[in-house]
């Protein structure tokens, strides 16, 4: 490979990531403001980001995970 060939595909590489981080702060900044929508409309902005991530999880996990928070909130004193 010749150094100006490996240069331009560098180039396009780093190109190519610029473009996707300026997309990113882009979709960054609309996820901003949901949260702040849905804050204003009374929602906790900390509780859907946290049922989000639920919804994500692999209901095994998810399930598993709940469990030890119930238990550990047990051994602590927390539970409600």
């Amino acid at each position: 490979m010749s150094d100006d060939s490996a240069a331009q595909k560098l180039r396009l590489h780093i190109e190519a990531a610029e473009r996707l981080i300026e997309e990113r702060k882009g979709l960054n900044e609309d996820l901003k403001e949901r949260f702040a929508l849905a804050k204003a409309e009374g929602f906790d902005p900390a509780i859907m980001k946290e049922m989000i991530k639920r919804r994500a999880m692999d209901r095994q996990k998810l399930a598993e995970r709940e469990a030890l928070i119930e238990t550990y909130s047990v051994q602590l004193g927390l539970e409600f």
